[in-house]
C-alpha cells in the first residue's frame, strides 16, 4: 500500500488550531471538514476530540486515498468515510444523503487562498445550509486585513499563488467577511495563529433582524 501524502505545514498548525478548537467547542458534536487534503488534520481533531463525529471530504477523488489510509491506520470510529465533494456545485449533497448534516462545525483549512474566489462564496452558502441551529463555520488561513501592514512572507506568497494561477491569491478579510454577509453568516471571533495566519470563526448573527 503506497503512503499517503503528508503536509509539513498540516503537521505545525494542527497543534494550534486544536488549542482553538478546543476552546471553542462544545464536549460534542457533528463536524464537517471541507478539503481535507492529506487527511492529517481529521484525524488529529478526531483523536482530541473523540466525542465528536467528523465527515471529511475532497474535491480531488485522489485525495480520498490519503483521508482513508490516515483514518483506517489511526482505527478511529469517530471519522466517517470520506466524500467527494466540490464546494462550487450546490447543493453540496444529494436528496436523501446520510452525511447531509446538520453540523455543528465546518471546518475549512487552507482552501480559500488556493481555489478561485468562487469558491469562497460557495463555501459560505453551503456551510449555512447545512449548520445546526449555534453551528459556526471555521476558516483557517493567511488573510489580509484592512490596517494591518501585510508581512513580507504573506506578500511574497500571494505574488507566488497568483503566478501559478490568476485565480488564487491572500483573499482579503473584508471582501470574505462581505461574502459571508451575503449568506447570512458574521464574523465571531478573530485569532492569530502562528506563521501570519487567522483562524475565523462565522456564524449566524444572534438577532438576524437586529
Amino acid at each position: 500500500m503506497a503512503q499517503p501524502d503528508h503536509s509539513p505545514s498540516a503537521e505545525r498548525n494542527k497543534h494550534p488550531i486544536l488549542e482553538v478548537l478546543q476552546a471553542l467547542l462544545p464536549a460534542s458534536g457533528r463536524a464537517l471538514e471541507i478539503a481535507s487534503g492529506t487527511g492529517q488534520h481529521v484525524v488529529w481533531f478526531a483523536q482530541h476530540l473523540p466525542q465528536w463525529a467528523w465527515q471529511p471530504t475532497e474535491v480531488h477523488r485522489g485525495a480520498l486515498y490519503n483521508i482513508e489510509v490516515r483514518a483506517t491506520e489511526a482505527d478511529l470510529a469517530n471519522i466517517e468515510v470520506a466524500q467527494q465533494l466540490d464546494v462550487c456545485r450546490e447543493p453540496w449533497f444529494t436528496e436523501g444523503a446520510t452525511w447531509a448534516g446538520p453540523y455543528d462545525l465546518v471546518l475549512c483549512i487552507n482552501m480559500l487562498h488556493i481555489a478561485p474566489w468562487a469558491s469562497c462564496a460557495a463555501l459560505m452558502r453551503g456551510a449555512a445550509a447545512c449548520l445546526a441551529p449555534g453551528g459556526v463555520l471555521v476558516t483557517y488561513g493567511p488573510y489580509f486585513e484592512a490596517g494591518v501592514p501585510p508581512t513580507q512572507s504573506n506578500l511574497e506568497f500571494d505574488a507566488s499563488l497568483r503566478a501559478h494561477d490568476p485565480s488564487f491569491g491572500i483573499r482579503q478579510l473584508a471582501d470574505v467577511a462581505a461574502v459571508a454577509a451575503q449568506a447570512g453568516l458574521q464574523l465571531q471571533a478573530r485569532h492569530a495563529l502562528p506563521a501570519n495566519n487567522l483562524l475565523l470563526v462565522w456564524g449566524r448573527p444572534a438577532n438576524p433582524a437586529a
